[in-house]
């Protein structure tokens, strides 16, 4: 089956080996997403509300240059570094996938590469 591999233009994914999103047949998957701004550095820095915005908009972009559409999703990854910041997370969340309602997963870890950033999204997509 032909594997398509998504960059999102991280300076990350050389430097560890992964792309931002990998479609083979009609599964999606897209990688740790971090609020990285559209011109590079760190988007909305302490305001983990506008960070899950961000999150979803790049991770949006990847599951559509693999050929699929937000609405694919079926199981999404939350991740925050402080699980006080799960109503925002979970509201910015809710905006978005309201209506597809994927099966969610909401964890708290230790740290992500960049101490700005309070969250990282996961998203898998099966393509109908």
């Amino acid at each position: 089956m032909p594997r398509k591999l998504v960059s999102s233009g991280s300076y990350l994914e050389p430097i560890i080996g992964f792309s931002r999103a990998v479609r083979v047949g009609d599964v999606i998957t897209v990688a740790g997403t971090a609020p990285i701004a559209a011109g590079g550095g760190n988007a909305c820095i302490g305001d983990a509300y506008g960070q899950m915005k961000r999150c979803i908009a790049i991770a949006e972009k990847a599951i559509r240059d693999a050929g699929g559409e937000l609405r694919h999703a079926v199981r999404t990854r939350i991740l925050l570094t402080d699980i006080a910041h799960f109503e925002a997370a979970a509201r910015a969340h809710g905006e978005a996938f309201a209506t597809i309602r994927p099966a969610t997963t909401v964890m708290a870890v230790t740290a992500f590469v960049d101490p700005d950033w309070l969250i990282e999204l996961e998203v898998d997509c099966i393509v109908d």
